[in-house]
């Protein structure tokens, strides 16, 4: 049975091995797995680091993999909010316009 690829291999491909390499055996292998801290949390923040750093392309995936990993809508819409006044009003509400997006896509 083939495995399906991962994330990293359907975004770069065979472009930058590499980079997949380490997305996936070090970044989502090893740093996401430990136990220090849950996934929901992570996703948390990771969403709030990436909202406030204004960094929309890996946003996106991370917003689905945060409701994924068991954060609500409510939860995220808070948290960048609260992004909003610490980052800036611009990177908070591209934020909220992208969740938005996401959470449409389920309502169709």
């Amino acid at each position: 049975m083939t495995q399906a690829p991962t994330r990293a291999q359907q975004l770069l491909g065979e472009l930058a091995p590499k980079m997949v390499q380490l997305t996936d055996g070090v970044l989502f292998g090893d740093v996401w797995k430990r136990e220090e801290l849950s996934p929901r949390d992570r996703s948390l923040i990771t969403v709030a680091v990436l909202a406030a750093t204004y960094r929309p392309d890996q946003l996106n995936s991370h917003l689905r993999l945060a409701l994924e990993n068991g954060l609500s809508q409510e939860e995220l819409v808070e948290a960048l909010t609260h992004v909003a006044f610490y980052a800036g009003w611009p990177s908070g509400m591209g934020a909220r316009g992208q969740l938005k997006a996401i959470i449409g896509e389920g309502t169709e």
